[in-house]
Order: C-alpha cells, then sequence, then structure tokens
C-alpha cells in the first residue's frame, strides 16, 4: 500500500488517532492506567536539616543542646526574633558558635514585655529605657492635652 492508496476513512481515522495521543495529558504508566492532570509539586522533607546539622558538626564541632524551649535574639532597633515550639540549638562553645533552627517571628519588644524581662542582657535593657523614655515623652503630652478637654455640664442620665 502506498500513500496514494490512502482512503478518506482511513486518513479520518489516523487524524482522531493522533488527536487521542496529543492531549495535554501525560499517561504515567501503561494502558488502563490514570492520566495525571497536574505535577506534584516537591514537598521539602527534614533532611536539609539533617545535611546542615551533620555539616555544623564536622566543621565546628557543634554539638546539640538539649531543653531548650524558646529562643530569642534581641535587635538594636528594638525587634525580637522569637523561635518557640522547641527549636533546635547547636553550640560549639570553644568557635563561640550557636546555631538556632525552628520556626521563627519576629515581634516589637513591647508586644513581648512582661514576660521576657528576665531574658534581657544589658544592652537590651538600655534598648528598654530608650522606649520607656519616649513613651515617657509622650505620656507627658497627653497629659497637659487632657487640661484642654471641657468637663461635663449636663446631666445625661436623666431623660428629657
Amino acid at each position: 500500500m502506498t500513500a496514494d492508496d490512502v482512503t478518506p476513512e482511513m486518513a479520518a481515522a489516523r487524524a482522531k488517532l493522533a488527536a487521542k495521543f496529543n492531549k495535554s495529558g501525560v499517561r504515567t504508566g501503561g494502558a488502563g492506567t490514570v492520566r495525571r492532570t497536574k505535577k506534584a509539586p516537591h514537598k521539602a522533607t527534614n533532611t536539609d536539616d539533617k545535611k546542615v546539622q551533620k555539616e555544623l558538626l564536622k566543621k565546628y564541632n557543634c554539638s546539640q543542646i538539649q531543653g531548650i524551649e524558646e529562643v530569642h535574639l534581641f535587635k538594636d532597633n528594638g525587634e525580637v526574633i522569637r523561635f518557640v515550639d522547641n527549636p533546635k540549638v547547636q553550640a560549639s562553645i570553644q568557635s563561640n558558635f550557636y546555631a538556632v533552627s525552628g520556626t521563627a517571628e519576629t515581634k516589637k519588644l513591647q508586644e513581648l514585655l512582661p514576660g521576657i524581662i528576665s531574658h534581657l542582657g544589658n544592652d537590651s535593657i538600655a534598648n528598654l529605657k530608650k522606649i520607656a523614655e519616649s513613651m515617657g515623652g509622650a505620656g507627658g503630652a497627653e497629659e497637659d492635652d487632657d487640661d484642654a478637654i471641657p468637663d461635663l455640664v449636663e446631666d445625661f442620665d436623666t431623660a428629657e
């Protein structure tokens, strides 16, 4: 059979067959398998954390410190990076190297205040004093504004 002998029915059948196989879905197996509609995203695993911990142990001779429930890192601008929910802490005392991994959130020092005072060092206490002075200056201005508010003259409890 030559190319000239192709009948219209045969050409239509070939076109239908080609259209069937040129669809956007991708078949992952043989006949009878389900077509994959989208590619599954790659999920991150803990293998990256394990690799990092292994490298820290090798390079810096770090050892993991057990029993730490939360870690606070104080910045100069009054913000605190807070690791909660049992962060992993590795340390090398000889190298003065510390590695903290876990879920972190950044908050202002004022948001954490009553419970975090025991964690503050000298630098953070100085920063806290600056914040208190700035708030104290604003508080003095508010007291002056109270004098400008007139007193109530009428009694609003009685109905007219």
